[in-house]
């Protein structure tokens, strides 16, 4: 189920009036910091992109570059549809209803071996390569399940099968020394990860923010057994943005626009963590006490294309993709 949300420009006119001054000296084909508007030369005109996410804080960030006008700066008018998932935004870009998308890779790289035109165009967030990550395995502190492996044999709830937190359980449980097979897997939608492991319904859970917060505050009945993405790919990016071939190879003016503009709004959010968080609580609706003390993905447009390599490799040999795909095709120059 998508719903559609038009994006205005409430609050951005002092920066619409830059937008006008730049716009009349800027290079249409980008590279120049501050980006310039498309629609050909000497023209005022705005480029209008449609881009899909999830109602999750860390895609918050570029409503924040919509409030703070980043993105007209940048020549962008931008227009943002929010959708309940990852894989439903897959076809709506695929079908050019949207320009960019951000969700996970992983995502991305089975459509990819679907032989849908997907393409990877700029890093968005990431795992944290070391400290207290962003999403963690919880068990009950009771049970005294202390290592990757003691998951043999045991049920663990994640949020949907075959997707990043099974792939990288299994990895983490194999790098210990266990049997990733023995582990059974169920569906547990995250809001209801913690009562149905207190219930006794799975051992243990994968879940994200605010959730993992909520475990940590309450130490006597929930213990973290570790994060998965850090034993498994650390650093292994949340999300990216992607488009679609047609966007990608026909239109490289407005791709070259899309990055400027992101990569200036990730900078800026990661700067102004008190107005990011603001954009949050509006955003998601999280209260603002809870916005406060999540952790947060890194946030940076810049992406290695070896760790998508690496996270190919790891998702083709676990059989989430029955093979992988041309990774110098899939990861957009």
């Amino acid at each position: 189920m998508i719903t559609r949300t038009r994006i205005t420009t409430v609050g951005v006119i002092a920066a619409a009036g830059l937008l006008l001054a730049s716009c009349s000296s800027g290079s249409p084909s980008g590279g120049s910091e501050g980006g310039a508007a498309e629609g050909g030369a000497g023209t005022e005109e705005l480029t209008p992109i449609t881009v899909g996410l999830l109602t999750i804080a860390p895609a918050a960030a570029v409503q924040y570059g919509v409030d703070q006008g980043i993105f007209e700066e940048h020549g962008i008018d931008l227009t943002v549809e929010t959708a309940q998932g990852g894989a439903a935004m897959l076809p709506s870009v695929s079908t050019g209803a949207y320009d960019f998308g951000v969700g996970n890779p992983l995502s991305v790289l089975t459509a990819a071996t679907q032989d849908i035109d997907m393409r990877i165009v700029s890093g968005y967030s990431f795992s944290l390569e070391e400290g207290d990550d962003i999403n963690a395995v919880v068990t009950r502190t009771e049970d005294g399940i202390e290592s990757w492996s003691d998951l043999e044999g045991l049920t663990v709830a994640t949020n949907a099968i075959k997707t990043q937190g099974d792939l990288t359980i299994n990895e983490a449980v194999e790098l210990d020394g266990g049997d990733p097979s023995s582990v059974e897997y169920v569906e547990i939608p995250f809001p209801d990860a913690l009562p149905q492991l207190e219930a006794g319904n799975a051992d243990a859970v994968w879940i994200p923010e605010p959730f993992l917060s909520q475990a940590l505050a309450d130490p006597d009945t929930y213990s973290v057994l570790g994060y998965p993405n850090q034993a498994a790919l650390p650093g292994v990016p949340t999300m990216v943005t992607f488009s679609s071939g047609a966007v990608v190879d026909g239109e490289p003016e407005k791709l070259e626009l899309w990055r400027e503009a992101l990569a200036a709004t990730l900078d800026a959010a990661n700067e102004d963590r008190e107005g990011y968080n603001a954009t949050i609580e509006s955003f998601t609706g999280m209260p603002a006490e809870v916005v406060e003390g999540i952790g947060l993905e890194r946030l940076t447009a810049d992406l290695d294309p070896q760790v998508i390599t690496d996270l190919s490799a790891m998702a083709a040999k676990w059989g989430f993709i029955e093979s992988e795909p041309d990774l110098d095709v899939v990861i957009a120059p």
